[in-house]
């Protein structure tokens, strides 16, 4: 039997905004589908801050958030839509340190290796690994998980520890979507192999978000006064309710064909679906919007 509707699908951030003292927003298939960035919702994001609201970007892009600025220019996004950015790449770079390794094999593309500034690693191939740290698939526009397979099940069997920068499992690129790090994670994790995730929907991420969050306020913050935006079922909304946030679910991102129409998703469908990833949500909207 289908469990009924508990949440509303809301026209706009502003309806449910009170309350809230700061906004944790994802990036893509939110404010951007990987080819253009979506007004609605930038304006949403400035009304949010004039009404004095935080807006820290939490995202899973495997690079640190000092240079997400660059990713802004190229999707067409303003810097003055958010008070600070957080990534899954600055969490990378804080275990990786940790993990006291040198040896380091890189999986992913060129553009990733800002991961590594300043960090003392040596990138080296697979004979000579230490561990492994994946960004992405090398050329997501082409490849899939299953062109690594025979690569990874070399690696796993020697005990290698992969760190998934990227926990996205696919992301939307215009109308359709590419394969990221954690698919293969995933596929590591299946050959046997010990995976650390670094972003959503694990605590090191929001842990740092709550930081930043602290810094930017002058005080702590109570997570009830945090409300955590994404389209990502796995990663922004399963993060946002294991860690403590109240969660506004973006239906027509990562998930736009599983619920009907984009413009006009199914409550029902939705509800259903969140029943048996036994998740929950404060409110559902369509696109992002005031």
């Amino acid at each position: 039997m289908s469990a009924s509707p508990v949440f509303p699908f809301i026209r706009g951030l502003g309806d449910i905004i009170d309350g809230y003292a700061a906004v944790l927003c994802d990036l893509w298939g939110v404010l951007h589908d990987g080819r253009h960035a979506f007004p609605e919702a930038l304006a949403a994001l400035r009304r949010a801050r004039a009404a004095g609201r935080l807006v820290v970007l939490l995202t899973n892009v495997p690079r640190p958030g000092r240079l997400i600025v660059d990713d802004f220019r190229r999707f067409g996004i303003p810097a003055d839509i958010c008070d600070g950015v957080i990534t899954s790449g600055d969490v990378s770079r804080s275990l990786l340190r940790q993990s006291g390794a040198h040896a380091v094999l890189h999986i992913g593309k060129a553009r990733n290796l800002s991961l590594f500034e300043g960090i003392d690693v040596a990138l080296v191939d697979d004979a000579a690994a230490e561990i492994i740290v994946c960004t992405s698939l090398a050329d997501e526009e082409h490849e899939t998980p299953a062109l690594y397979r025979d690569r990874l099940e070399r690696l796993a069997a020697r005990g290698l520890t992969l760190f998934c920068a990227n926990p996205d499992r696919v992301a939307q690129r215009g109308s359709g979507f590419v394969y990221c790090a954690g698919a293969l994670a995933d596929l590591y994790a299946e050959l046997g192999g010990t995976v650390v995730i670094s972003g959503k929907p694990n605590p090191p991420i929001y842990d740092a978000a709550m930081t930043e969050l602290a810094r930017l306020a002058g005080r702590p913050l109570a997570r009830s006064e945090v409300l955590a935006i994404g389209d990502g079922l796995p990663t922004d909304i399963a993060g946002a309710v294991r860690n403590g946030f109240d969660a506004l679910m973006v239906t027509s991102g990562i998930h736009a064909g599983d619920f009907g129409a984009p413009d006009r998703p199914d409550p029902q469908r939705l509800t259903d679906r969140l029943a048996a990833d036994d998740l929950t949500i404060r409110a559902a909207i369509s696109h992002l919007r005031w």
